[in-house]
């Protein structure tokens, strides 16, 4: 009997032990990885749009130098996805990880962190050749991604060890806004402005995303991402992946990527118009409420308000009056107002200018 059981036991920890080896390599297969680390450019020629940083950084990878550089413009232009590309490049995968060093927003970067560890990462020499016999620049990269919520004291920190460090270390700032960006800084880096991708560079990507996932789209349904996203070519990636994850097997259509990006139908907003320009204050009310309660931003509708009303034929003088309202609701929203009170005051204001007008 107990050799009976001591069969049985060898047999049970054996399938354990045979689960937990081929456990890891099913769970690796299986492992889904986010569009945008997919589709992220791999190397400088496939960065789209791009054309003056894309000649200068294949210049500087040809002759293995570069200056310190600043890039800067609206999110989901390139920035990183360039930088890491060009890096990947002149290192190749073996030393990209120890000639790079790659600080975000989410890292603590105040004045101590730049005093040690971007000072000493850049203390450090590095050798001119590759495990492959390539030629290899005989510097590393550092990479400070949101460079304009760095402190001031933080900055300031940073444009000594820029001079000082210039032989074994080249900066790349990554910022939005370049006025939150100290002069002596700027003044160190060469410039690159990154445009918004214009409408025909992003339909040309994600039609490339859907054939190599083979998904089932309309027209109408890549053109209301590119609408939406705005130039931000990585919100329209993940806004897509959303889409063709609620509807596997099923085609994705306009409605769906509108509920997934939480747009206000447009036929919505144009109802709340057409009630502030000729309907009555009751309705406007009822209606605003409506609104609020389906769970649309505040934000959002202001957005989509502020292009209808631009369209209208109402005067200068009146439009200029709505705008204005619209920056102080904006503050409001911003500081942590009620939405419902916001959007009903901006609504009375518009009907009181159409009424003038």
């Amino acid at each position: 009997m107990q050799a009976f059981l001591k069969g049985a036991a060898v047999q049970s920890s054996k399938s354990q032990k045979d689960k937990a080896a081929a456990g890891p390599s099913t769970e690796k297969r299986a492992r889904a990885v986010p569009w945008v680390e997919k589709y992220r450019p791999k190397c400088v020629d496939e960065v789209a749009f791009q054309d003056e940083v894309v000649a200068v950084l294949k210049k500087s990878v040809q002759g293995a130098d570069l200056p310190n550089l600043l890039f800067y413009g609206p999110p989901g232009t390139g920035k990183t996805s360039t930088i890491l590309a060009a890096a990947r490049e002149l290192y190749g995968p073996e030393l990209y990880r120890q000639r790079v060093l790659e600080l975000n927003a989410s890292d603590e970067r105040g004045i101590q962190v730049v005093r040690q560890k971007v000072k000493n990462f850049a203390h450090l020499t590095v050798a001119g050749t590759r495990p492959d016999g390539k030629p290899c620049p005989p510097f590393k990269i550092i990479i400070l991604d949101e460079a304009d919520s760095m402190t001031a004291p933080a900055q300031a920190a940073l444009r000594r060890t820029m001079e000082k460090e210039s032989r074994t270390t080249r900066f790349c700032l990554i910022c939005n806004y370049i006025s939150r960006i100290i002069q002596p800084l700027t003044s160190r880096c060469s410039k690159f402005r990154f445009k918004p991708l214009a409408n025909q560079i992003q339909e040309q990507r994600l039609l490339q995303i859907c054939e190599k996932e083979k998904l089932k789209f309309t027209t109408e349904s890549i053109a209301a991402l590119v609408q939406v996203s705005e130039g931000d070519l990585r919100k329209a990636i993940t806004f897509l992946q959303s889409a063709a994850r609620l509807n596997v097997d099923k085609e994705i259509t306009e409605h769906a990527i509108v509920e997934i990006a939480g747009v206000v139908p447009a036929k919505m907003i144009d109802n709340l118009l057409q009630i502030c320009l000729r309907g009555t204050f009751e309705k406007l009310e009822v209606e605003v409420r409506n609104l609020v309660d389906q769970g649309y931003a505040a934000t959002q509708i202001l957005d989509q308000m502020h292009e209808s009303i631009i369209e209208r034929d109402l005067s200068d003088k009146h439009k200029s009056a709505i705008a204005e309202k619209m920056a102080v609701v904006s503050k409001c929203l911003s500081d942590g107002a009620d939405e419902y009170l916001q959007i009903l005051s901006l609504c009375s204001v518009v009907m009181q200018e159409a009424s003038h007008n």
